[in-house]
């Protein structure tokens, strides 16, 4: 039995989380959220508590389980708090620009990369080197996090590129630290 799966889950008030068909449909103050039911989990829905049993014993309903409650637990903390992501880009001219529904990349490169802000998905820039990506859907707003991110990783070396608020990267010495080891042993 899933530890997860079996723990019932309690809605904060505000929520409603109610059952079409194999469509769990998640209301709340910052908006709405669906989810399709795996084959082999059932939902029960009772009065504000919401209860994920399995249905057999399957290798697949073992493992959607846990899985169906902690997605409907993360979109409820979708509707009720909303989730976040906020990068930073390091480098010399490095930026990003707002132009309609994409963010606009000039991190080095010849070309500037223009990366598409999906349905319900907020991007913020309180200045060109910091970028703010919020919404309800927590897989929606970790993809296009990902997404900037992976238009320029951050390089160990110079530290240059994109990443994560609070990501530490690690930096190598270069070739002049080497060349300086090995010229002092001769």
């Amino acid at each position: 039995m899933s530890r997860i799966g079996k723990i019932p889950l309690a809605l904060p008030t505000g929520v409603q989380v109610s059952k079409n068909g194999t469509q769990l449909v998640c209301t709340g103050p910052k908006g709405q959220l669906q989810l399709a039911i795996a084959d082999g989990v059932d939902v029960a829905i009772a009065g504000n508590v919401v209860t994920i049993t399995r249905t057999g014993e399957t290798r697949l309903s073992r493992a959607m389980h846990g899985t169906t409650r902690a997605l409907l637990r993360n979109m409820v903390d979708g509707v009720t708090k909303g989730y976040s992501k906020s990068l930073e880009i390091v480098g010399v001219g490095y930026k990003a620009t707002l132009q309609g529904k994409k963010v606009m990349l000039n991190v080095g490169f010849a070309n500037i990369i223009e990366v598409a802000i999906p349905e319900g998905v907020k991007v913020d820039l309180p200045d060109p080197t910091h970028i703010n990506v919020s919404g309800v859907d927590k897989q929606a707003v970790g993809q296009l996090a990902a997404t900037l991110r992976a238009a320029r990783k951050p390089e160990p070396y110079k530290g240059k590129g994109v990443r994560y608020a609070d990501e530490v990267v690690r930096k190598k010495a270069g070739k002049s630290a080497a060349a300086g080891a090995a010229g002092a042993k001769k």
